[in-house]
């Protein structure tokens, strides 16, 4: 097990690596001077010169980058070019906001889409079976940007249940509860239809395993053959899904808090790609990229606790 870790570990830092070169890249050939937007553009040539060094936009590419890559090593992931705050502080600041409507959003749709997978699995070809199958395509086929705006125009601007609005008061949970349930309902939508389809599939196909029929020979109950023999098995390649659609959450949740004006990382994101703020930029994606990366790691090494088999392919 700890050499499945170190492998997993080494590969985690490589796809962190390449992705600090990409970001680099792409930021770099985005239009806009990061130096005149944050001094403006009647700024002096010495006033230039002085932020460039202290930016170290004055060193050549390769420079710039093997200082970016040592500071985020170290935790030092810049400086807002606006008001000179710690990037890292910025985005710890926000990142709550994120990690709140995600769990919120991906919970729901666990609680919801999992049950519905097993019943559809154990009812093959029903009704029940055919109406699961419906509500999940037709989950999947809505972009959780457009379920945003009808939930936004219908469930508060219409009827009024629901604020449209903000992240409630500080401090007021039952008001921060109120103002995550429309973007967490909306981000977390699709998610119900893709995690009962795959527990379907996943189910119909244990279902019909030779261990499954012996543990229904010895006389075992139907409930114990699926929750304590079935379920933990079928349930492996879902727990995976999970781990993987944390990037999808990352992007879905950018929308949801424009639309909803939420605070967040994803419209830390998008407010600072708008005004050229690289740091923010370059710093909130590398927090977010540490995120995802550790979210899959976990659901690798808990599928490979679950079955010691997953260890031997890498």
């Amino acid at each position: 097990m700890s050499g499945y870790i170190l492998k997993r570990l080494a590969l985690a830092a490589a796809v962190i690596l390449t992705v600090l070169v990409i970001l680099f890249s792409l930021l770099r050939l985005v239009p806009g001077n990061p130096v005149t937007i944050a001094l403006g553009p009647q700024a002096t040539p010495a006033a230039i010169a002085h932020y460039s060094a202290k930016m170290n936009l004055d060193q050549p590419v390769w420079v710039q980058f093997a200082t970016y890559a040592r500071n985020v090593v170290t935790g030092d992931l810049g400086e807002d070019i606006f008001t000179g705050r710690k990037v890292a502080i910025i985005v710890g600041e926000q990142i709550g906001y994120s990690l709140m409507l995600m769990v919120a959003a991906m919970g729901w749709a666990i609680v919801l889409g999992i049950p519905l997978g097993c019943l559809a699995a154990v009812r093959p070809n029903t009704w029940l079976d055919r109406i699961t199958g419906v509500l999940s395509v037709g989950t999947i086929a809505i972009p959780s940007f457009l379920m945003a705006i009808w939930a936004l125009l219908i469930l508060s601007v219409q009827l009024r249940w629901l604020p449209a609005m903000g992240a409630g008061e500080a401090g007021d949970y039952g008001d921060q509860a109120l103002h995550l349930i429309l973007p967490a309902f909306a981000v977390g939508l699709g998610w119900v239809g893709y995690l009962a389809r795959m527990v379907r599939a996943s189910m119909l196909e244990v279902l019909g395993e030779p261990f499954i029929r012996s543990a229904r020979a010895f006389g075992l109950t139907p409930q114990r053959v699926i929750f304590s023999y079935a379920l933990p098995v079928a349930i492996l390649p879902t727990i995976t899904l999970i781990g993987m659609g944390f990037g999808g959450l990352i992007s879905s949740a950018v929308f949801a808090e424009v639309i909803f004006a939420r605070p967040g990382v994803g419209k830390l994101i998008y407010d600072s790609v708008q005004a050229r703020n690289f740091p923010i930029v370059q710093g909130a994606v590398v927090v977010t990229t540490a995120l995802y990366i550790l979210v899959v790691l976990l659901s690798d090494l808990l599928v490979s606790w679950i079955d010691p088999r997953v260890r031997r392919v890498l």
